[in-house]
């Protein structure tokens, strides 16, 4: 594949522009480009490198006459229309294992921080107070974690919460029941889960069949104090339906690092922000400097890869739509 320029439109670690460039690929870095600045300056360009800031809408898409490849530099595609590159023949690649250990640890970070009280206990002591009965907390250990999605993420949380004692169960359509079963977790149904957890953290896609996974409905079926955690995308966990479950004590507690609008804004995600058995962070789940620096490699190699100029990078792991891979090999 003939690639002389990529787009970088989102800022990533500077490995990224360096391997490209040391492998004869022209790069320019334009950030917070517009809708309108980035339709206007995507014909220049046979390839696009975007973090989760930048949309490639469908009209974006229709504009770039010369684009081949889309790298997005994370695990999450969202913000590109992939149906609308599949179309035009372009590859969309992503950086599928390269934040699973960075989501992992402040998933279980979360965990704990719920079960003990640790930022409200901890923003009452810089008041000024000492409240030891007030943010008694709970023993993660004998406590059942229900794991939704046991890819890369789930299957690191769940070893690492079995450290802790946790028993851990877990749903996933496409991981079979005998591999989640190589590191102890029962693959349950849903409607199996639900009444046995005492936590729950998500690590799936944000995809229609994912959209408010959990919901009135879903925290109705849980027992009384069930704690949800969520490192992986906003809107899978309606959040009215979540602010109205920790105001009725239904759900004990909530830990939250993504939200369906980011910045939130909107007045119920910020009410949800403010409750007090809410834990929330503003993204962090990738936001190492060893996770940074890996997805800024991985997603570069991947370019290199299509473009035959280094046999050091031959394979291209993170294709998201292999079938326009078979159109363009054929």
């Amino acid at each position: 594949m003939d690639i002389k320029n990529v787009l970088v439109a989102d800022a990533v670690d500077k490995a990224c522009v360096e391997l490209l460039k040391k492998n004869s690929i022209n790069v320019t870095c334009k950030y917070k480009l517009s809708k309108a600045e980035l339709i206007a300056e995507i014909p220049k360009y046979e390839g696009l490198i975007v973090r989760s800031d930048t949309k490639v809408t469908a009209d974006v898409i229709q504009a770039a006459n010369n684009l081949k490849v889309i790298g997005r530099a994370g695990a999450g595609v969202d913000n590109i229309d992939i149906n609308a590159a599949t179309a035009k023949n372009i590859l969309v690649l992503n950086t599928p294992g390269g934040n699973a250990l960075s989501a992992c640890e402040l998933t279980c970070s979360l965990i704990t921080s719920l079960a003990r009280n640790v930022v409200p206990a901890a923003a009452s002591l810089k008041v000024g107070r000492w409240d030891r009965k007030l943010y008694t907390g709970h023993e993660l250990y004998g406590k059942t974690l229900g794991i939704l999605g046991l890819g890369r993420i789930g299957k690191e949380v769940a070893v690492r919460m079995q450290a802790w004692g946790m028993r851990t169960i877990g749903y996933d359509p496409i991981v079979p029941a005998t591999e989640a079963k190589k590191f102890n977790v029962e693959a349950l149904e849903l409607e199996e889960i639900w009444p046995q957890v005492d936590y729950i953290t998500v690590h799936t896609p944000l995809i229609p069949e994912t959209k408010n996974l959990i919901s009135e409905k879903v925290l109705n079926k849980c027992k009384k104090g069930v704690k949800i955690i969520n490192v992986a995308r906003g809107g899978i966990i309606n959040e009215k339906d979540l602010l109205e479950a920790l105001k009725s004590g239904q759900c004990g507690g909530a830990a939250l690092d993504v939200f369906e609008q980011e910045p939130p804004k909107d007045t119920v995600t910020l009410e949800l922000i403010q409750h007090q058995n809410v834990v929330a962070t503003p993204h962090l789940g990738a936001s190492t400097a060893e996770a940074q620096i890996r997805v800024a490699v991985e997603v570069s190699e991947q370019i290199i890869a299509l473009t035959g100029k280094s046999e050091k990078y031959t394979s291209t792991p993170g294709i998201v739509n292999r079938s326009v891979l078979l159109n363009i090999t054929k």
